[in-house]
């Protein structure tokens, strides 16, 4: 039997200690189904603002304080502490990176009461990369693999292969950098450059600059030894067209070998209708009618009458345009003179949020809005919705569209990214969903009524619902591909 491996996981966010996203799940999971395989993960995060350490269980590690961390000129300190993520699949320790400057706010990128970027996010970030390469000597364990997450984590790979190349615990370690979403690149100007400490020589258009700025994101793309992202099919749109790789399609096209689609997976002891503790009803596909007692309950949250016959369309999403919601917007008049309701969670854009705040005026008795993020109503939408909309400009994979499946909500999504590596037309008994293909409201539209129609069959509707629900999108066998890549790259040498 091959030997266990040893895995430092970077990521910027991680539940239950920080989340803006998917990536705060992808981060949770995925080293927990390593850890669960018989390797030795540890996860290394920023702590953010004031959490409450006792609940959380977080100990301070009294070897590890008062760290010094170059910034440009000037040192930062660093504290590390540590944690457990404990779960039937056993437990995965995480060291938190805490200096009061830089992560004392509680909102991990943007300030909450500008909605803008914290001015400082390069140093923050800068902070964060350098500190962790710093501390791997103190933390008394080696890792084989430093696994990087978007471009908050992008400049580590550069580090291990430029300053501290020569550092004899960093020799053999490889390096994966994993995309969630190339749209967010890091960038930020030469100033910025300066104060990583990187040597000048890597500033140019083949290194880590791009188009006059420096690219945290390109830094990792650059450095790391391989390359992977969130789906097979988000992998070759990046690669392949200026419209998904968003001006980084050539580096990727180049580095074509290094790029890998590895499908996030679910973590089914959260996101499973059978033992979810935060829905009213646990139900399985033999016990639909619990599904039924988890819309009323959602009905009940919104002030909506509760039909039988009248669908629930739920949404929980980043209120953006690259999330369909300029299609929504377009389609909502057509789609409120249907007998439905439309439910919404989420947060971001303020002129989306206005004008849902104008849907549910206009249509209090049929549509239910609530913005922010709340964990108890993103399963009790899982749970008590009839249909579920995703219709992405483009999705990296989407965890929704899985989670829907496996509580028999059905999805209703464009083809792109891992949308289309999930979700397939259900036609004649075979497919779990509704999909279409042109970014268009029409289109949006009419796929909408092609599942208002058949929910009106409910023989057949019961026939799609156990097809979802008995989909596995499970993280074994992502976590098995990610470790073969693992073991791939340190065959390299």
């Amino acid at each position: 039997m091959a030997k266990g491996l040893n895995i430092l996981y970077c990521t910027s966010e991680v539940m239950p200690y920080s989340k803006t996203g998917g990536l705060a799940d992808v981060s949770n999971s995925l080293p927990q189904e390593l850890n669960a395989a018989g390797h030795a993960v540890r996860i290394i995060t920023p702590k953010y603002g004031s959490l409450d350490e006792r609940r959380l269980r977080i100990y301070e590690i009294k070897r590890l304080t008062n760290i010094e961390v170059p910034i440009g000129d000037k040192i930062a300190i660093c504290n590390i502490k540590s944690s457990f993520i404990v779960s039937p699949k056993g437990k995965v320790q995480v060291f938190l990176i805490e200096n009061e400057e830089y992560f004392g706010k509680s909102s991990p990128y943007v300030d909450e009461k500008t909605g803008k970027d914290y001015p400082d996010n390069d140093e923050r970030f800068i902070f964060f990369n350098r500190a962790v390469v710093q501390v791997l000597g103190l933390l008394g364990w080696q890792p084989d693999v430093i696994h990087c997450n978007d471009w908050q984590t992008g400049l580590i790979p550069a580090y291990i292969k430029t300053i501290y190349a020569k550092d004899p615990l960093l020799q053999n370690v490889k390096s994966i950098f994993t995309i969630h979403n190339i749209a967010f690149q890091g960038l930020f100007p030469y100033s910025s450059f300066l104060k990583s400490g990187l040597p000048e020589n890597i500033y140019n258009e083949e290194g880590v600059e791009y188009y006059d700025k420096f690219s945290m994101l390109k830094t990792g793309l650059v450095y790391s030894d391989a390359i992977t992202t969130v789906s097979e099919n988000y992998a070759k749109e990046i690669a392949t067209t200026h419209e998904y790789g968003m001006g980084f399609e050539g580096l990727l096209k180049k580095r074509k070998k290094d790029l890998y689609g590895i499908l996030n997976g679910v973590d089914y002891t959260v996101w499973n209708p059978e033992r979810d503790s935060i829905i009213p009803f646990r139900y399985t596909s033999k016990e639909l009618p619990l599904k039924r007692e988890d819309k009323k309950a959602l009905c009940k949250h919104f002030d909506l009458e509760y039909n039988a016959e009248t669908p629930v369309i739920g949404i929980i999403s980043r209120l953006s345009d690259q999330k369909g919601f300029d299609i929504i917007q377009k389609a909502m008049p057509e789609l409120m003179k249907e007998d439905v309701y439309f439910v919404l969670l989420g947060s971001g854009d303020k002129t989306f949020q206005k004008f849902f705040e104008g849907v549910k005026k206009k249509f209090p008795k049929k549509v239910g809005v609530h913005f922010g993020f709340s964990e108890e109503l993103a399963h009790l939408i899982e749970a008590g919705s009839d249909m579920f909309l995703m219709p992405s400009k483009y999705e990296p994979c989407g965890l929704n569209q899985m989670y829907s499946l496996k509580y028999g909500t059905i999805p209703i999504v464009r083809a792109t990214g891992g949308l289309a590596d999930t979700i397939t037309e259900y036609k004649n008994g075979k497919g779990n969903g509704f999909v279409f293909e042109k970014y268009d409201a029409a289109e949006l539209m009419k796929t909408i009524k092609r599942a208002l129609k058949l929910f009106t069959n409910r023989e057949e509707w019961i026939k799609l619902i156990r097809i979802a629900m008995a989909c596995d999108y499970s993280w074994e066998i992502s976590a098995k591909k990610y470790v073969d890549l693992y073991r791939s790259i340190m065959k390299k040498g």
